[in-house]
């Protein structure tokens, strides 16, 4: 695998058009070597698009697109340093999963190569070596996909909705290879995905794709720095609690549901420093929980929308 400093995905100012509707309106993007960097929007966004264009598989209207310091047209060049699965797994029904992997190991030239017994071990589909594709099942394909990407060693692997058909075991066992080729092997990721619970157990970086632009674009840590902390109050239910909490500075009150405990968010004070401060005051705090920012409530915070909704 080539050591590289520079950024392996470069995307400036990217507008594509179907007609007269507008799917990306000066998309900007960028992924640097051993990110987990997820790509984030509602269900029609725009995510799709922008991999295509990425890859050379759609034509878009104007802007720039360089990918492993080549344009996509000139990917083919690249030596299987990158690896792309699909929504929908692209491998040929009636191969064998031992013969799909077979076949990427010859198409990448042999060279460096893992072994297809490597990647099935790695996905869990040793039992499925002699299965056509189309007697698996979806979930089946997908890691069958997946070991396709890894026998040619990528450096940066593109993930296009990769939980799609993955029951709990499957998604655990996915997310556990990804961090894992990140960290060991430092292979770079890009996952376009909606599953915000999932992303956010290992992603590094996050864009938000909305209305055709990327509405944000930051590391993860330096994102939940942003959002204030927010604690789960459970008190003896006494009414003056509320007024209690308003004159409280740095606390803010987001709901009032005293039988299923007050919301608050923490500006400038502590979880710790709150619970002194009621117990001074003579309020009886039953439990007070912090809670952890999540991508989901980011999400919301900065399109204005509910990605599950």
């Amino acid at each position: 695998m080539e050591n590289s400093n520079s950024t392996l995905l470069a995307v400036h100012d990217l507008r594509k058009n179907y007609g007269k509707n507008s799917v990306l309106n000066g998309l900007n993007l960028q992924v640097n070597p051993r990110e987990i960097h997820v790509l984030v929007g509602l269900n029609g966004a725009g995510k799709t698009t922008t991999i295509e264009c990425v890859l050379g598989l759609k034509s878009f209207d104007s802007g720039s697109i360089h990918i492993l310091d080549c344009p996509p047209s000139r990917l083919h060049t690249t030596n299987c340093r990158l690896a792309v699965v699909f929504d929908s797994p692209c491998i040929h029904p009636n191969l064998t999963v031992g013969q799909a992997l077979k076949y990427a190991s010859i198409t990448c030239g042999n060279k460096n190569t893992a072994s297809p017994k490597e990647v099935e071990g790695k996905l869990n589909i040793s039992r499925y070596r002699n299965y056509k594709i189309k007697n698996l099942s979806l979930g089946n394909r997908r890691r069958a996909s997946i070991a396709q990407a890894l026998i040619g060693r990528p450096e940066f692997i593109i993930l296009d909705e990769p939980f799609s058909s993955l029951d709990a075991g499957g998604v655990d066992d996915l997310l556990l290879l990804i961090k894992e080729l990140n960290r060991k092997d430092g292979i770079t990721f890009l996952l376009a995905s909606h599953q915000l619970p999932y992303l956010e157990r290992i992603c590094s970086h996050v864009s938000i794709l909305h209305r055709g632009q990327i509405a944000m674009s930051i590391s993860t840590e330096e994102l939940f720095r942003l959002e204030h902390t927010r604690a789960l109050l459970h008190t003896n239910g006494d009414s003056n609690i509320l007024s209690t909490l308003s004159n409280i500075p740095g606390v803010t009150i987001c709901n009032n549901h005293l039988n299923d405990g007050i919301m608050v968010e923490l500006d400038g004070i502590t979880t710790a420093q709150l619970n002194r401060e009621l117990n001074n005051q003579g309020v009886d705090v039953h439990e007070l929980i912090r809670m952890r920012p999540s991508l989901d409530s980011l999400f919301r915070k900065v399109t204005g929308s509910n990605i599950n909704g």
